[in-house]
């Protein structure tokens, strides 16, 4: 995909890889990055649009839709990450609402639009999806849900013309990950490496040098073998 001209919808555009999505989205010369955020905020570059967006919200989601008439890339990378011991059930509901419902809500909203243009979805996930991270498994329940969700989406909506890239993202520098004494790769190196991996057609992107680790022999790893046999039952 060459993004020259092209519209781009981000969740969750307010801060940490969101942010970096848009300025990277701008850098390569996009038509329109529609930056998906809770608070209104302003941008000094006029090909942003500003859109209210909580993807915990049916009624925003389906408004938001109906201003956009066109895109041609949907990038779902709003998220939440809390630490917990798996000992509150609201705590793990909160976070499937916002990582798997919410990608799920708003891929399914903009799909007419996304079908028109032959577009794609990228879901932002997380290692966590592969390996559970114990000091925040309700996060990785909900990224490892949203994983499947989103290998799911790849065999439905690929007879429909519509690709779907998984981010498999390592600790990166964001408010998100303040507390977690790691390694962190910054957002901006992030976000450029989302892009190139969806410009290079990837359908899991390992955007960081942690993550990048499980890049090799992924695509003929047992996972991956998997995703492909089970695929093939659509035909």
């Amino acid at each position: 995909m060459s993004f020259e001209d092209r519209s781009v919808l981000i969740t969750g555009a307010n801060r940490g890889i969101g942010r970096a999505l848009v300025e990277e989205a701008l850098r390569r010369g996009v038509r329109r990055v529609y930056a998906g955020t809770r608070v209104r905020l302003t941008h000094a570059d006029e090909r942003v649009t500003y859109v209210d967006l909580d993807v915990t919200d049916q009624a925003q989601i389906e408004a938001a839709a109906k201003t956009v008439d066109a895109l041609d890339l949907l990038i779902n990378n709003a998220g939440l990450a809390a630490y917990d011991d798996l000992g509150d059930r609201a705590l793990l509901e909160q976070h499937l609402a916002v990582n798997l419902f919410g990608p799920h809500a708003v891929a399914t909203a903009f799909l007419p639009q996304l079908l028109e243009a032959r577009g794609a979805i990228v879901n932002v996930l997380s290692v966590a999806a592969i390996a559970s991270l114990p000091i925040i498994p309700a996060y990785s329940i909900s990224k490892a849900a949203a994983f499947s969700l989103t290998q799911s989406q790849r065999a439905l909506l690929a007879p429909r013309g519509v690709r779907v890239h998984a981010v498999l993202t390592g600790p990166t520098d964001t408010d998100m990950s303040r507390d977690l004494e790691v390694p962190k790769a910054a957002p901006e190196s992030v976000a450029r490496a989302i892009f190139d991996g969806v410009a290079e057609g990837a359908e899991e992107i390992f955007p960081d040098p942690m993550s990048a680790a499980l890049a090799p022999g992924w695509a003929a790893g047992s996972v991956k073998e998997l995703e492909r046999q089970n695929a093939a039952l659509l035909s």
